[in-house]
């Protein structure tokens, strides 16, 4: 999953698109719900709204009079800051202008005060999601900056431009409302190729049935892992997120450090694939593809790394071979995953069974879920990131959006097919089935406690797709597994995409008990990307040095280089 625009996918569907993609999903009677669920709580705890408005009152006197110190030329701090990774207030401007000074400051005791009230409501989880979603996306929007007159940045670019940025701005805001659906564009369409910018390790088409290319990667070293390593991608978006541009891709990264690396890459599915299920991925991806490293490379065993669904479907995988008995998995890698669902974070708001059932629907009709869907909530999970960032940017500066390989791999979202999201989305967000030990697929019972060997399960601090608390949980579902915790830098997408930088960290810890907090207060942080932990960690569980495999065989021939074609489809 990511958090992006997509493109629409070709054909119109049979009802009409939203204004804004994704947002019909934002469903305006389930906020009702909770907006009135929240209310009733609050008029049933006096003393928690009396607390939360007197703190509020209070520093906002505080603010006041730091803002009239300041203006008769005194200095004063004021009762709040904005968040350190908040980058809308960095201009001298905020701390500078008393008027602004003082325009920030109720502006973030505002936000502070809904943070408050929600926290004295008494309701459920999801309603909880729900409501902080909404005042989220309420305060992003009514930020100062994203006013042309109070941000001093943009008033000191149309001065400096004479007034052409604002006009330039203009016309790219009239272009976005025409041709994005509303959206400011994080990146420009021609930004990056796919196999000229992106996906460029080199490999070539190995296998392809109806549902997924295998790519193998050609060795670059003189010696390699005996035992291969398959890449189980998530197909919400293409599979090249592990194979970003050179220096940034984690398949480069592997096949550098002799492993002999094969991705699975997989098509976009369209209505008439709509019956496709998850057992058709189970079979038809890992398994097939495990079956064709072994005929080509001769090992018996293979390491996996899954990635988000990929990764889910990678945990599904080990249960499946458990029941038939079946050893040929050396160890398995789960990137930013959630196996235990009971921590979904903010998606919980959107995966409740009515909303399930309200997206069934619409598949139903279609024959698979668009992706402008789901992108569109994973972009208002963070609006000021990822929509309001832009728009002061294109609309209010009047600059070209950065290229930037990750949104532009964002914005090559798939669709996703009926039955299977159906499935997915009842027995992993609703039912917690493979958990709980009650996943039927393929034809087996998936048992967590059946699953053994060594895992590597990576987490994100700043995930809002699969919280890091969430992926943590891994290591209870599985209690006969041996597992190696760790949590990256950054969210969903950048704390994978990790290559080493004087930046980058990582945290471990030795003991795992069942409270992600308590592992966290007592675990290690570590200079470093954790990609040279991992290489270590697999390193141990990849066999001897032997002389690279071919490419392909007689009974897998070359079909076509990497990254193939159903890359390519949109």
């Amino acid at each position: 999953m990511s958090p992006a625009d997509t493109p629409a996918p070709e054909g119109e569907p049979s009802s009409p698109d939203p204004a804004v993609p994704g947002m019909e999903e934002i469903d305006p009677l389930g906020f009702g719900e909770a907006w009135s669920r929240t209310v009733a709580s609050l008029m049933e705890n006096p003393e928690g709204v009396t607390r939360a408005w007197t703190r509020y009152l209070t520093d906002m006197t505080a603010a006041t009079a730091a803002m009239t110190a300041r203006a008769g030329g005194g200095e004063a701090e004021g009762p709040i800051a904005p968040g350190r990774r908040d980058r809308r207030f960095r201009d001298p401007a905020w701390e500078q202008n008393p008027a602004l000074f003082g325009m920030l400051q109720a502006y973030l005791l505002t936000g502070r005060l809904g943070e408050d009230l929600m926290g004295e409501a008494d309701v459920d989880e999801t309603m909880e999601h729900r409501m902080a979603f909404l005042a989220e996306m309420v305060m992003d929007a009514m930020a100062p900056t994203n006013n042309p007159a109070l941000n001093p940045v943009v008033v000191k670019r149309a001065v400096e431009t004479g007034g052409a940025s604002l006009l330039k701005g203009f016309q790219t805001f009239l272009d976005d409302m025409a041709n994005n659906k509303g959206l400011p564009r994080q990146i420009q369409p021609d930004a990056f190729t796919v196999g000229k910018d992106l996906a460029l390790t080199p490999g070539k088409v190995v296998y392809r049935n109806d549902m997924m290319e295998l790519i193998q990667y050609a060795p670059q070293t003189d010696e390699v892992h005996a035992t291969p390593l398959l890449m189980s991608p998530p197909w919400i978006n293409k599979y090249y997120i592990m194979d970003l541009a050179p220096q940034r891709s984690f398949i480069e990264w592997a096949v550098q450090h002799g492993h002999t690396v094969f991705a699975i890459s997989y098509r976009n599915p369209d209505a008439t694939h709509a019956h496709w299920t998850l057992d058709d991925y189970l079979v038809n991806g890992p398994i097939q593809a495990l079956d064709v490293m072994r005929d080509i490379t001769g090992a018996e065993r293979a390491n996996i790394v899954g990635l988000c669904l990929g990764g889910t479907l990678t945990a599904a995988l080990r249960g499946h071979l458990a029941a038939k008995g079946d050893d040929r998995i050396a160890s398995t890698t789960l990137l930013n995953t959630l196996v235990d669902f009971t921590r979904p974070g903010r998606l919980g708001a959107f995966t409740d069974r009515a909303s399930v059932e309200r997206m069934e629907k619409r598949m139903r009709e279609r024959g698979y879920l668009d992706a402008a869907e789901m992108m569109g909530i994973f972009t208002f999970m963070r609006s000021n990131d990822l929509v309001w960032n832009y728009a002061v940017n294109n609309w209010l500066l009047g600059e070209e959006p950065a290229p930037f390989d990750i949104l532009s791999w964002n914005g090559d979202s798939t669709r996703m097919p009926a039955e299977m999201h159906s499935f997915y989305l009842r027995s992993c967000y609703l039912g917690n089935e493979i958990a709980r030990g009650v996943m039927e697929l393929a034809g087996t019972r998936i048992d967590p406690a059946a699953i053994t060997g060594d895992f590597y399960v990576l987490g994100a601090q700043e995930d809002h797709i699969a919280p890091w608390q969430g992926s943590y949980m891994t290591t209870q579902v599985l209690p006969n597994a041996t597992h190696r915790y760790v949590l990256s830098a950054a969210g969903h997408i950048a704390g994978i995409v990790n290559p080493p930088s004087p930046k980058a960290w990582f945290r471990t810890g030795d003991e795992y008990p069942a409270d992600p907090e308590q592992w966290m207060a007592s675990s290690t942080k570590h200079e470093g990307s954790w990609w040279e932990d991992w290489t270590e960690w697999i390193g141990q569980r990849s066999g001897e040095m032997v002389t690279p495999p071919k490419m392909g065989n007689r009974k897998h021939k070359v079909l076509a280089d990497a990254p193939g074609s159903y890359v390519q489809e949109a």
